[in-house]
Parts: C-alpha cells; structure tokens; sequence
C-alpha cells in the first residue's frame, strides 16, 4: 500500500512536470503569490511614511522598500516564466533568476545590521564601522557575481553554471551565519535586561523568531543550491520542474517574507528612538 502511495505520487509528480498547463499555474501561482506580498511591504512603507515623515530614510523604511522591489520584479518574472525561459544566451536568464536572489539577500541582512548596531549601542561600543563594512560586503558580493555572469557569458560550459550556483550557496551560508551571530547575541542580551523591563519578552520573541525564519530559509537555499548544481533533477532554472521551483520560492522567499513582514508589522513611535537609526 505504502509502495503504491509513493508511485503514485512520484507519477503524478512527473505528469505536472511534464504538463505545460502545470508549469504555467504553478508560474503564475508564483507571480500572484508575489505580487500579494510586495503590496504588503509596499502598504507597510507608506503607513510608515504618512506616520514619521520627519524621519527620513530609516532602515525600517529601506527594508520595506527592498521588499517592495524585490517581490514584483519576482512578480513580473514569473508572470513571464516562459518569456524569460526562451532568452538566448542562457546567461541572462541566470541573471534574471538569480539577481533578486541577491537582492533578497540584501534586503534580510539590513536586519542584521540593524541588531548589530542595537547590540553594539547597548554596550557602548563603536558602531562607525557597521554600515561601511555592510556597503563593502554587498559590493564585494555583486561584483564577484557580476564576474562570474560575465565569465558564464565568455565561457558557458557546465563547470563555470556549477561555479556561481555554489558561490550564490556560500552567500546563503553567509546570510544564515549573520541572523546566527548577532540574532544569538541580542537574544542573550536581552535575557540579561531586568525581567520587569517594558516590552523584553516581546524583543526576545519577535528576536528568536525572525531569527529562526530568516536562518532556515538562507540554509535551505544554501542546501538546494548546492543540489542544483550538481543534481540535473533538482535544477531550479528550468520550466520543466515547476513543482520543485514553486515548492523551493515559496520556502525561500514568500512564507520567510510574510512572516517577518508580519512579525514586524508595528509601526515606529512619532518620537525619535535610538532603535531606528536613520539609513546616512
């Protein structure tokens, strides 16, 4: 009975890769899913704009942002899976995949950055070095990416695909430690503040889960790319394996996206606090 399940699923698996009808729902499945929660970030900045305008371009402002663009670029993309499969050369097709990848990863690290510079401010440590060091990682980040396009683009041959599918998984790697490191570190700070402290034990929620959203969903990508590099069955840059694409995007991106857009759903207070440095 088991055997037969399990048959019966891996056919039906097989008949939605193979069903050109399949591939275009699960696609714009994709692009709606998107859509909705680019709309969400979008209606959050300016709920965040019409309540403290005087305060300039905060963090909290960019990430929603970012989130904003990221989305309905994933969005459009998807709404032209098919378009965008027939692009010659190849390259550019991996550029429009993985770019808001990229971008993804840009937009969560700015809460890293964010907790780095709480953290650092809360021991009277220096937080000078924290938003040049963050500029000169994503840039060191995309120009290595950026090469790597350019020498799939001289050179499209099989080892060269491998090469940035592993380095987009080292980046992951690199997200996931971040939210590990300092997620960890404020935590641990907050448990030390007085029990009685205003709002601590919804910090420390709201810490441990972002914390746990954002490291499961750089680990995953950070696993899958490295099937998808090796493993011609787990490619991701292909219409033919809609099930694993809308499976892998919606773990990924859109579920991790929702829930930290809901965790941090509130709005900032009309006074000037020093949790919400202004992005210079």
């Amino acid at each position: 009975m088991e055997l037969s399940s399990v048959i019966g699923v891996s056919n039906w698996w097989s008949d939605v890769d193979n069903s050109a009808t399949w591939q275009d729902v699960l696609s714009y499945s994709l692009s709606a899913l998107y859509g909705l929660v680019g709309a969400v970030a979008l209606t959050q900045l300016i709920r965040i704009e019409y309540r403290v305008p005087e305060f300039g371009w905060t963090t909290q402002k960019v990430f929603h942002l970012l989130n904003f663009l990221l989305n309905a670029v994933r969005s459009i993309i998807f709404a032209l899976r098919r378009d965008v499969q027939q692009i010659k050369p190849e390259v550019f097709q991996h550029v429009l995949l993985d770019l808001p990848g990229l971008a993804f990863f840009t937009t969560y690290v700015l809460l890293v950055l964010f907790w780095a510079e709480i953290y650092y401010q809360a021991r009277a440590m220096p937080t000078d070095w924290l938003r040049p060091a963050f500029y000169t990682i994503n840039a060191v980040i995309y120009f290595i990416q950026i090469a790597l396009w350019f020498l799939l683009w001289w050179s499209p041959i099989h080892p060269m695909l491998v090469l940035c599918k592993l380095f987009f998984a080292g980046v992951s790697m690199f997200g996931a430690f971040g939210f590990l490191l300092y997620g960890g570190r404020l935590f641990l700070m907050l448990q030390h503040f007085p029990v009685e402290s205003k709002g601590r034990n919804k910090k420390i929620k709201e810490v441990v889960y972002v914390t746990t959203i954002c490291f499961g969903c750089f680990s995953i990508r950070c696993i899958m790319m490295c099937f998808n590099a090796f493993d011609i069955a787990a490619d991701l840059d292909v219409m033919d394996h809609p099930v694993l694409n809308f499976f892998y995007y919606l773990l990924v991106e859109i579920i991790p996206s929702t829930l930290v857009l809901f965790l941090l759903r509130k709005l900032p207070s009309r006074q000037v606090g020093p949790l919400s440095p202004p992005l210079h």
